[in-house]
């Protein structure tokens, strides 16, 4: 449907009362936060991207659709309130058909330091249910008939998803709660250890423990996507050979061309093809650099997309920029520990082929929020002479295919 969207203007929240029955914070602006940009196109490469942002079903394998504050620095605060707005303006801009949004996860600290918590990852989760719960412009997916619906009416098939297992403790009924609440994907590990694995962040990767074989089992019979995002590349491997379903990495890019324990190096990635799985890239700020492209934008994301496609094939490939409607730099330097942005970087101070250095950008150009990724990923793709058909599996339809042998 592209971005000819069916939105009526619903806010969050609208049907309370700010200041009385909750705490206002001035928000970042969901369009034109910074200055807009497009990959250039000729007119003919224009009729020929809205022709398939159109017609296309199209799937962010990872977002955060939250809307963060204005000034960044009050996130904590606006956290801890335990009521995130949803960025219903910015995707009804967006071409988008369907978003996997990952919530608060790594900073989903609303009663304790550390996140990760089930009580606060249920307030989380409710309170953006009930939200969506006074609008119909997103619609809670959980199936692909929703997907396939939101394409039809002009909306957005909104993905609860969850980055990493920790909340569920050593309880293996807390994954088919959390898939009765209506969450559809479930990280093994969040760069931190857990019960399930090891994380990205950890000194050694001991993979799977047998409690992580039988999540991973119950997760493929509840029709659970599976994601090793934030995996230890050994626990990751053993995911993919205990799962009988294909599993993601929805967020992540190839570590051959940038030193850093958030992405991943050739094998994994094959495996991850092999097993029938998709690797969706990632966008957020100064994660998919490259030794050809140290300043961290479009440029540099998708020259990772065109290395993983060359590796393990166009069918295997899609897109998880992992961009936020906010202050997405900032928000790395507020939620350091939290997020583990040391750690996940300190592959390169081992490696034999070290990185050149880089300046930090104050917003990834051109993947900047979900609604210019959107855009622009398709515009780049166009630009470059993808097929149609090409540029179909990588916007939507490979993730389709592994949702159709995933979900119930």
């Amino acid at each position: 449907m592209g971005a000819d969207k069916t939105y009526d203007g619903y806010r969050s929240f609208s049907y309370l009362e700010p200041g009385a029955d909750y705490t206002p914070f001035d928000l970042a602006a969901q369009v034109g936060r910074v200055e807009p940009w497009l990959v250039p196109l000729s007119d003919e490469e224009e009729a020929r991207a809205a022709r398939l942002a159109s017609g296309l079903v199209m799937i962010s394998l990872h977002e955060h659709a939250g809307v963060f504050p204005r000034d960044v620095r009050e996130t904590p605060a606006y956290v801890r309130a335990g009521r995130m707005a949803t960025a219903f303006e910015g995707l009804r801009h967006s071409c988008w058909d369907a978003v996997f949004d990952n919530l608060l996860d790594g900073i989903c600290t609303i009663q304790s330091h550390g996140g990760w918590k089930w009580d606060d990852v249920l307030h989380d989760f409710g309170m953006r249910l009930c939200d969506l719960a006074h609008q119909d412009f997103l619609i809670h997916c959980l199936g692909v008939g929703d997907i396939l619906r939101a394409h039809r009416e002009g909306k957005v098939a909104w993905i609860a998803s969850m980055e990493g297992a920790a909340m569920i403790e050593n309880e293996l009924d807390r994954i088919d709660l959390l898939f009765g609440f209506g969450v559809r994907a479930l990280g093994i590990t969040y760069s931190e250890a857990n019960a399930l694995g090891s994380g990205l962040k950890e000194p050694g990767d001991g993979g799977l423990t047998m409690f992580g074989r039988r999540a991973v089992g119950r997760m493929n019979r509840l029709g659970m996507l599976i994601d090793c995002s934030h995996c230890g590349d050994r626990t990751t491997l053993d995911t993919i050979e205990w799962s009988e379903h294909p599993i993601v990495l929805s967020h992540i890019g190839a570590r051959a061309l940038w030193e850093s324990n958030r992405l991943a190096p050739d094998d994994v990635l094959e495996a991850c093809a092999a097993g029938g799985g998709v690797i969706g890239i990632e966008a957020a700020p100064h994660t998919t650099l490259t030794r050809n492209n140290t300043v961290h934008g479009i440029e540099a994301f998708m020259e990772h997309f065109e290395y993983v496609k060359a590796l393990v094939g166009i069918d295997h490939v899609s897109f998880g920029p992992d961009s936020v409607y906010g202050d997405h730099v900032g928000l790395h330097h507020v939620y350091a520990a939290n997020l583990s942005i040391r750690e996940s970087r300190s592959a390169a101070e081992r490696a034999p082929n070290p990185n050149p250095p880089f300046d930090e950008v104050e917003y990834v150009k051109g993947v900047e929020n979900p609604t210019e990724a959107s855009h622009n990923i398709l515009r780049w793709l166009v630009r470059a002479g993808y097929s149609d058909e090409d540029i179909g599996k990588v916007m939507g339809g490979n993730t389709l295919r592994v949702l159709r042998e995933v979900w119930p």
